[in-house]
């Protein structure tokens, strides 16, 4: 595939830009393409080309890249343009076990503080995500599972650990969600969020910690196409 059809391939993310900061939109839309396959790891990729086919100049795209840079998503090549990283089984590994480090400790903490209003926001949210994963819409799912996961971290009031987390499961959701649309595995996967809050309400130390453990590797798992418990 060239440079130019890989580029025109993304045209069906230009609705992704909505209303709202240009720069994040966009960010959003190439973030959509990378999940969807249609930004390919190792092609590159011209912010003036992008800019067209969004609508947009090249400026917002090109700071949109270079903020998916510093998350280690995209790399600048000099005078070309920028180039989707492949991460390999081992980076995923990596980011997997830095998640289980940092989101299952902390989650069983926000069972200590959270409130039920706090309960509520999050099970509309889940219903949100498992509504967007029934249809398809990856976009919406990843606005959802997003949201849900950085007000679930918010709740202990570190904002450096909320980013941190953020940043990790960006980092890894940008990988195998269209596959998970098309068997319909994405949906199961949602349904988990129900699980957690369920075990949130509860309380119980030792099931929240199982299900966020089950929740990584699970998802970890469905990366590569296996189950991983």
């Amino acid at each position: 595939m060239t440079l130019q059809e890989n580029e025109t391939a993304i045209g069906s993310h230009i609705s992704a830009i909505r209303a709202g900061s240009l720069r994040e939109q966009v960010t959003r839309a190439l973030e959509a393409a990378m999940v969807s396959g249609e930004l390919k790891p190792g092609e590159l990729y011209s912010a003036p080309v992008l800019g067209e086919l969004f609508g947009v100049s090249a400026t917002p795209v090109r700071e949109a890249m270079l903020d998916l840079a510093k998350d280690g998503f995209v790399e600048a090549v000099r005078n070309r343009g920028f180039r989707v990283i492949e991460m390999s089984d081992a980076d995923l590994d990596e980011v997997s076990q830095i998640r289980l480090l940092l989101e299952v400790p902390t989650t069983v903490q926000v069972a200590d503080v959270i409130t039920p209003e706090a309960l509520e926001r999050l099970a509309v949210t889940a219903d949100e995500i498992v509504a967007a994963a029934a249809r398809g819409d990856l976009i919406d799912y990843l606005d959802s599972d997003r949201r849900f996961h950085v007000e679930l971290i918010s709740q202990l009031g570190n904002h450096r650990l909320t980013e941190l987390v953020d940043r990790m499961r960006r980092q890894t959701r940008l990988f195998g969600l269209d596959d998970l649309v098309e068997s319909g595995r994405l949906v199961d996967s949602a349904r988990e969020h129900h699980e957690l809050l369920d075990a949130l309400r509860s309380g119980e130390a030792e099931s929240i910690r199982e299900l966020i453990s089950s929740h990584i590797r699970h998802t970890r798992g469905l990366w590569v196409g296996r189950d991983e418990q």
